[in-house]
């Protein structure tokens, strides 16, 4: 078992770029998903100007 974490030798350098990777990976998800929350904001701001504006 240690040998397949060794992975001849280079085990550090393979398993440290998995793990930044993975990290990498959850940052964009996070990013996604603040960049979403912000679009839904600006455009239920902008239909509620349209309402008001047809209303006026």
């Amino acid at each position: 078992m240690s040998d397949f974490f060794a992975m001849g030798g280079h085990g550090f350098f393979i398993w440290m770029s998995f793990g930044v990777t993975a990290l990498f990976m959850v940052i964009e998800v996070i990013a996604v998903k603040r960049s979403r929350q912000t679009v839904l904001k600006q455009l239920l701001r902008l239909a509620r100007a349209d309402l008001r504006k047809a209303q006026s």
